[in-house]
């Protein structure tokens, strides 16, 4: 009986051991600061790319058609995470503001709804009252509110 007590006992010591979880040193460091990164082809405003890491949701951004805009400004948004449900409908969350004081806001986030790793197209109008939002403009700047952070801008520089 004595050696089937100890049997037992070494049999639920090695099973809670095993089930023990131990996290990788990677994931005890601290969070990351709030950073944007920015990689752009000098050549053009399309191809600027921002990257925002708040929070516990990776965000990439890169603007379409800055140089080129007809009836819309178009961005490509991917967004990942591994622990945040990624649902939202991402153009009630987004604006554009130029520094002449224009703002819009989108008007369709075109993207499959939920998941960790999302990525679509937002769409902003690229007029307001007959007029291109970005004349005279020198920069413009994509704010999402309430992704996982209060706030997110993205700034392009137009010139």
């Amino acid at each position: 009986m004595k050696r089937l007590t100890q049997l037992l006992l070494l049999t639920v010591i090695f099973t809670l051991a095993a089930c023990t979880v131990t996290a990788p040193a990677s994931d005890l460091a601290p969070a990351q600061p709030n950073t944007i990164s920015t990689e752009s082809d000098s050549s053009s405003n399309d191809s600027a790319t921002l990257s925002d890491q708040q929070g516990a949701i990776t965000v990439e951004v890169t603007s379409l058609n800055l140089d080129s805009a007809t009836d819309t400004l178009d961005f490509d948004v991917v967004m990942d995470t591994h622990s945040v449900d990624l649902s939202m409908d991402l153009a009630s969350l987004a604006s554009l503001t130029t520094d002449t004081g224009i703002t819009v806001q989108a008007t369709l986030w075109d993207a499959p709804l939920g998941g960790h790793h999302v990525a679509g197209k937002l769409i902003f109008p690229a007029t307001q009252d007959g007029k291109s939002i970005l004349d005279g403009a020198g920069t413009l700047t994509l704010t999402l509110v309430n992704v996982d952070v209060p706030s997110r801008s993205f700034e392009w520089d137009l010139k």
